[in-house]
């Protein structure tokens, strides 16, 4: 970004990314088309960003920030229960993969677009997925589990595999799924 972290256009520039990005994939999105939805000139694009790639990563920054919010909430929510945060993370992903229009995981259709690890796109697709598990890794943590950072690995598979069930089946089954998955490793990891 060069200039005006949260000016109005950069918010416009952003949003119309945003709709393009998630509906058609953000290699098949030029730039000039999302100037044409933001409704402004190339001069005005690259005073907020320095190229399409820093409009991507914006973009997944922007989608994380939304993701982060959302499990603090459960996490809130939860009051130090486990079990309840995850029924309320399960819930919500059931709402979520399964609304109209969902189109799965903004990261995981970011990482299948930009496979360099080194590439910037990636790194923030990392960057997401580090906060997920060291999250999860933390939610845990209090029930004592020697090997938490595999209970937040396979944590984090199931949520990967409920996004993709999301096209499949209905948010009930979704959010028991990925309840009893949850569950399933944790209890196992308890023994």
């Amino acid at each position: 970004m060069i200039s005006g972290m949260n000016s109005p256009m950069r918010e416009r520039l952003l949003e119309a990314a945003s709709e393009l990005f998630y509906a058609h994939g953000l290699r098949a999105v030029s730039v000039d088309k999302v100037i044409d939805l933001a409704g402004t000139t190339k001069v005005t694009f690259y005073r907020h960003f320095k190229s399409k790639d820093d409009l991507v990563v914006a973009y997944l920054e922007r989608r994380a920030a939304l993701e982060r919010d959302g499990i603090g909430e459960a996490i809130k929510q939860g009051d130090g229960d486990v079990d309840a945060t995850l029924r309320v993370i399960s819930e919500a992903i059931g709402i979520i993969a399964c609304a109209p229009g969902f189109r799965g995981c903004p990261f995981i259709n970011a990482a299948a677009e930009y496979p360099d690890p080194d590439s910037p796109i990636r790194k923030a697709v990392d960057a997401h997925r580090r906060w997920n598990k060291t999250t999860f890794e933390q939610l845990v943590a209090p029930l004592g589990i020697t090997n938490s950072g595999d209970v937040a690995d396979d944590l984090m598979l199931i949520r990967d595999g409920a996004m993709v069930a999301g096209y499949l089946d209905q948010p009930a089954t979704v959010a028991a799924s990925f309840l009893r998955s949850s569950q399933a490793v944790i209890g196992h990891s308890l023994r």
